[in-house]
């Protein structure tokens, strides 16, 4: 990725890594729902950051490396150009991939550790449809490939299963067809600290982990 070009005004302190760029991960839930609502502008796929959190949870443990413009783009609504451009949308796309770096080194280091980002209620109830949502879509990028772990024999299928029981296909109020037995049989309870680490841990990408996107910019 080039180096986003700044827009003229006052002179600002020299941004040299990703992290310069970023807005804060609340704010870039602010973004995202703002964005959700405008009547004008490209609409994210992932309308919360729990949404976000599932979808960079696919990328990472994914079954293939994905550019960044592949997923960012649709994720958040906006064009490959935002990636070339000092603006909000830069820093939300920068946000976004200080989350995946985040991940990555969660799941590559400390995989019993990670704790999904799944919505809360106000008295404390957990629901995990927008993270496994988030996640579906990415999958659905790519829907080739991630059905290759899809036969019901498959261990793939296993670690998966308990994530799409919780999906909804557009259009409609059912979980996508996982093949083998009913799927309410395995709508285990995802909110249960380390029920999902099998799920998407490196066994779904065979060992092999994405690198780091790069900080510098």
């Amino acid at each position: 990725m080039t180096k986003p070009k700044q827009g003229r005004g006052t002179r600002k302190a020299r941004k040299t890594t990703m992290a310069d760029y970023a807005m804060s991960f609340e704010r870039l839930g602010q973004w995202i729902s703002k964005r959700a609502r405008s009547p004008t502008l490209r609409h994210p796929r992932a309308t919360s950051l729990s949404m976000l959190d599932g979808a960079v949870a696919a990328v990472v443990a994914g079954p293939v490396s994905m550019a960044s413009e592949e997923w960012v783009c649709p994720l958040l609504g906006v064009d490959p150009d935002a990636f070339n451009h000092d603006t909000e949308e830069f820093s939300a796309i920068a946000a976004t991939l200080m989350r995946h770096n985040a991940i990555s080194e969660t799941l590559s280091t400390r995989p019993e550790s990670f704790e999904p980002l799944f919505v809360r209620s106000p008295d404390g109830e957990v629901d995990p449809q927008p993270w496994c949502m988030g996640f579906y879509a990415v999958m659905k990028l790519r829907l080739l490939v991630w059905s290759r772990l899809l036969p019901p024999n498959g261990t793939e299928h296993l670690m998966l299963r308990p994530i799409l029981v919780h999906c909804i296909d557009s259009g409609t109020t059912t979980p996508p067809r996982l093949g083998g037995r009913d799927e309410r049989d395995s709508r285990v309870d995802l909110t249960t600290r380390g029920t999902l680490v099998p799920c998407i841990k490196t066994d779904i990408k065979t060992g092999m982990m994405p690198p780091p996107i790069s900080g510098s910019r």
